[in-house]
């Protein structure tokens, strides 16, 4: 379209077509010229960009705070000053939460910019998120309801309280995750670039097409589909190829250097997912199904303006990078919204040894005994609040390499003061030559020595008590301050669904069986929200026409899959690594032939905190599915067949 066409869009296509909505950023690393991308290699209307995980804002509040930090995403301002005249030519919106900190700081350098290259282009930014004069001193003010506080089969897990209950744990951030309504009066107001904090990962979106299509606050279906599509694309090229688990079939050179995802949102809150022609990446009904699988939290997904009802979702491909996302189902929004509190934890430390072959379970034996005798002896055994001795990976049987022998044992350790860490560093060199034979390690323990670290306490807020405001910056200087209003209407969260298939298919109906991998007919995604994990694992649709959607083998497939995957069949799964504190949540979306799963206090306290190696459970599904279970023959030659050398063995091979 040329840029003529591009400046009418506005008063002449607004509301009269699907609103084209790309994505530039999932994380603060993804650079600043996949916002230039987005602009540049096609036709869109809005740029949206989410550069905030959950530690990010207080990763630098401390620095901020002293002025020794502007606040703000570095990479956002890279993208924004990498794309600014396209954005002036084509007349392309942008809406992103990399103000993180400090969004007027930010605001004010693009404005800066514009000014500076003569363009005309008008600048806000969303305050109102940031509570933490708030909660700095909650145990004066009382510390708010965890968020998993409505559910009472959690167990919380251990030092979840230690902000409130110890006084060496101060607040450092807290911040409220904000919906779409400031960012639907900003772009009311005329705004063509809105910065803003911690915005919710698919409010930019929903503000987008709410404005666009003139949604009120009450167009509930609408809203939630366009929710749904901000979560499809929010995560840089998560729904076009990347972190996607049947990549074995696609050619590796197309698994990189991707360009990110695109919603196109109809009127009624209906989308299609699709992405720019240009560079490498793809869009199948597989890749969809995955990011939509992603960091739920059961059949209902929240955001401070509507309750996505999740249960009939479909997909379709429609051509080719082109697939259709229906069947999304609104509500009014909960009183609360999620508040995500960092707090000064006291400090970590890591230590790696590695043995080889032979005798290899009893040299770790034997290495943990040695440690906690050096703990006890310099008296400071029970001063951790975390100590693990973790062991990771499994020597190859007649080993063909000494990689391939070779294991890890992985220390960690958590306590509140670093006298204790640096008690466990001393041991490296106590016992530098006293350990189990074929002992090795890498060259460089700096990541023994104590760290401090940051912990997280997620919290919900309610909605009437925030102060939000959209803030309009004029080139003179005058900014211009609108405050906006909570959701008019609210509804309280329910008891969260879980249940088991109904309706079960006898499984020796399927017929013969024989041991396999559960991914050699499965497809899955997993993902963190805190402490909790979530996997989804599906019936995959990139298959040969004998085993594809609509077939009586693909529906049978299905039938298995549900009746299969039980609660007590993923506790099973889990083995070694299930602990009797969790609970799992399980249900269905029959639509796309998934079962989903939330594991509460698998990941303790979640995101800097966790001890996990997995911390964020991104490798969850794929150990899953890699477990060997009873699959039916029939679906294994269904998957086989029609293949090639693209087939479902190629996976063994990498």
């Amino acid at each position: 379209m040329a840029a003529v066409e591009y400046g009418t869009r506005w008063t002449e296509q607004r509301g009269k077509r699907p609103v084209r909505i790309a994505n530039c950023s999932g994380y603060k690393a993804d650079p600043g010229y996949h916002m230039r991308y987005q602009a540049e290699l096609g036709d869109v209307d809005f740029i949206t960009g989410d550069y905030l995980a959950e530690v990010n804002i207080a990763e630098n509040a401390q620095a901020h705070a002293a002025g020794q930090h502007p606040g703000w995403e570095q990479t956002c301002w890279d993208g924004i000053e990498q794309t600014i005249h396209i954005l002036a030519q084509k007349r392309i919106k942008v809406i992103v939460n990399g103000g993180a900190h400090n969004p007027k700081g930010l605001a004010e350098k693009v404005q800066q910019l514009i000014t500076e290259k003569g363009l005309d282009l008008k600048i806000a930014y969303v305050l109102g998120d940031n509570l933490f004069e708030e909660m700095k001193d909650i145990r004066t003010k009382g510390l708010p309801p965890h968020l998993d506080s409505d559910n009472s089969e959690v167990t919380y897990a251990n030092h979840t309280l230690d902000l409130l209950e110890k006084n060496d744990k101060p607040i450092v951030s807290a911040n409220a995750y904000l919906g779409a309504r400031e960012i639907v009066k900003g772009l009311e107001e005329g705004a063509d670039i809105i910065i803003a904090g911690r915005v919710a990962d698919a409010s930019p979106v929903i503000g987008a097409a709410w404005y666009w299509h003139s949604w009120n606050s009450t167009s509930y279906d609408s809203l939630a589909g366009a929710l749904i599509a901000g979560h499809l694309i929010e995560c840089s090229g998560y729904v076009t190829g990347s972190n996607f688990a049947g990549f074995y079939e696609y050619p590796l050179d197309s698994l990189y250097d991707i360009t990110f995802g695109i919603a196109e949102v109809e009127k009624d809150g209906t989308c299609v997912i699709t992405k720019h022609g240009a560079k490498k990446g793809f869009v199948t009904e597989d890749t969809v199904k995955c990011q939509f699988l992603y960091e739920l939290q059961g059949n209902v997904y929240l955001n401070s303006d509507v309750k996505a009802i999740l249960d009939d979702v479909q997909v379709q491909q429609e051509g080719k990078d082109r697939v259709r996302v229906w069947g999304i189902k609104g509500a009014p929004p909960p009183p609360t919204t999620k508040l995500a509190i960092f707090y000064q934890a006291g400090y970590q430390s890591e230590i790696v040894v590695n043995a080889t072959g032979y005798g290899t379970p009893q040299k770790y034996d034997l290495y943990e005994r040695m440690m906690r005798f050096g703990l006890a002896r310099l008296g400071i055994l029970d001063k951790f609040e975390v100590l693990e001795f973790q062991r990771i990976g499994v020597p190859e049987r007649n080993p063909r390499s000494q990689l391939r022998s070779t294991t890890s044992l992985r220390i960690f350790a958590e306590s509140s003061s670093p006298a204790a860490n640096l008690g466990l560093a001393s041991l490296l060199s106590e016992f530098a030559m006293q350990h189990y034979s074929g002992f090795h390690s890498t060259l460089d323990h700096r990541t023994a020595l104590p760290k401090p670290y940051l912990s997280y306490y997620p919290a919900i807020y309610p909605q009437s008590s925030l102060n939000t405001s959209m803030n309009i910056l004029y080139p003179t200087g005058k900014t211009v301050r609108i405050c906006t209003t909570p959701p008019p209407r609210f509804e309280p969260l329910g008891k969260r669904e879980s249940y088991e298939t109904r309706n079960p298919v006898d499984l020796d109906s399927f017929g013969k069986t024989v041991r396999a991998r559960l991914g050699d007919v499965v497809l899955a995604r997993s993902g963190d929200k805190g402490g909790n994990a979530n996997i989804g694992f599906f019936i995959p649709t990139r298959l040969p026409s004998s085993y594809a959607p609509g077939s009586p083998l693909y529906a049978e497939a299905w039938d298995w899959l549900r009746s299969f995957l039980t609660m007590s069949k993923l506790r099973e799964m889990f083995a070694e690594s299930w602990e009797g504190g969790y609970h799992v949540e399980r249900v269905e979306f029959a639509g796309i032939y998934a079962v989903h799963f939330v594991v509460y206090e698998v990941l303790g306290r979640g995101v800097s905190g966790s001890s996990r190696l997995d911390a964020f459970a991104k490798g969850m599904g794929d150990w899953l599915r890699d477990v060997e279970v009873d699959v039916p023959v029939k679906f294994l030659e269904g998957r086989r067949k029609g293949m090639g050398s693209s087939n479902v063995s190629a996976a063994s091979r990498l």
